[in-house]
């Protein structure tokens, strides 16, 4: 992801928002956005597609629409990317100067998006994708594909929905749970993608300047690496695999399915183990949303307390860690509690009086739909 944050207000926040910027410079590779785009090729025909936080120079996701425009039958190309971006697609010399490139197709028949069938535009200001200049070309858009800034993911995500735009982009699966983004995932209004859903992992290409931070590495050419194992494909373009029945075989047991003490709802901690004929509420990991049909299920809430549905606030309660130590805490109040005797060994858990409980991960609350007559 290519686009910065803008750098406006004090010298401390420029500093800061220049360190945050450089945190977001990830870029994708080609064979990941080769993987995933090839399940939306219907979607594209006679569209204009923007990319608003793409570096041309950089960005492998220019590349793949340029070189595939005409396979796919776009109507329009735009990357846009903020300040200190080549001014000239092709040279080696760096401008402050904010610049958007527009392509329309091959003009002379090699189907190379040549130099001269590539026009070059500058903004007036820095290119930033909230920036009045950049909105004007979302408007032109039919679709948004990008990497952006996972810094200002739910700010992204908010004008995508706004300005009522279609978009394949990538984000940190962790955003599903905040204020912010989980109401329109409740609603639908986006999904996750096909070939990436939170679960393993996604290398992104870096600079050599990006920080220092675990999981990294260095290929033969010196080209260094960092790994995002929760980042994930977000959409709202329909595809295939969102209509596919997730198969249910496990039979409910409530020995083996407990309840939660402030929710109504059991909890099934592997997707897989969702029973198949329990018809009450199910809390799952927010990984389920990438296997979720909507015509085969519901999708009832969250177990964050700012939602509203606990049935219960506990008071202050006292945590024991894993080596014994222990400590006033209100945590239990920040998701689902579940009940335990005896108290586990070796694990953290928290007394209220004399009961005790453990905490499970966040979790989506669905239900199954019944099977139309």
């Amino acid at each position: 992801m290519a686009s910065k944050t803008a750098g406006n207000g004090s010298k401390q926040r420029s500093l800061g928002e220049a360190k945050a910027a450089k945190d977001d410079e990830f870029y994708t590779q080609l064979s990941d956005i080769e993987k995933e785009l090839r399940h939306y090729k219907k979607h594209f025909k006679g569209k204009v597609v923007y990319l608003n936080c793409d570096d041309p120079r950089e960005s492998e996701f220019f590349h793949y629409f340029s070189y595939n425009f005409e396979k796919l039958g776009l109507k329009k190309l735009i990357a846009a990317c903020y300040k200190s971006q080549n001014m000239d697609l092709f040279s080696t010399e760096d401008s402050e100067q904010a610049v958007y490139l527009e392509y329309t197709g091959d003009k002379d028949g090699d189907r190379v998006p040549g130099r001269d069938e590539i026009e070059v535009q500058t903004f007036a200001g820095d290119g930033d994708f909230r920036s009045a200049e950049s909105i004007a070309l979302l408007k032109q858009a039919d679709i948004v594909v990008t990497n952006p800034p996972f810094s200002l993911f739910r700010e992204y995500v908010e004008q995508l929905i706004e300005h009522e735009k279609k978009f394949l982009i990538i984000g940190n699966m962790n955003a599903i749970t905040t204020r912010d983004i989980w109401p329109h995932v409740q609603a639908g209004r986006f999904w996750l993608g096909v070939t990436r859903a939170g679960t393993g992992q996604m290398w992104f290409r870096v600079k050599e300047d990006f920080p220092v931070k675990s999981g990294q590495r260095t290929d033969e050419n010196g080209q260094r690496w960092q790994t995002i194992g929760s980042s994930a494909w977000f959409t709202n373009l329909d595809h295939a695999k969102r209509h596919e029945d997730l198969i249910l075989y496990r039979p409910y047991d409530p020995q083996i399915y407990p309840s939660y003490d402030n929710f109504d709802a059991i909890e099934v901690s592997k997707v897989v183990d969702i029973p198949m004929d329990y018809d009450g509420v199910v809390g799952v990991p927010v990984s389920f949303l990438g296997k979720h049909n909507p015509d085969q299920f519901e999708i009832v809430g969250i177990t964050k307390t700012w939602f509203g549905i606990a049935s219960k606030k506990y008071p202050t309660q006292i945590q024991v860690s894993a080596d014994g130590r222990t400590s006033e805490v209100s945590k239990l109040n920040d998701g689902a509690a579940l009940k335990v005797d005896p108290p586990p060994k070796g694990k953290t858990y928290y007394k209220v009086g004399e009961d005790c409980f453990i905490q499970t991960y966040p979790r989506m609350l669905i239900r199954r739909k019944k099977a139309s007559s």
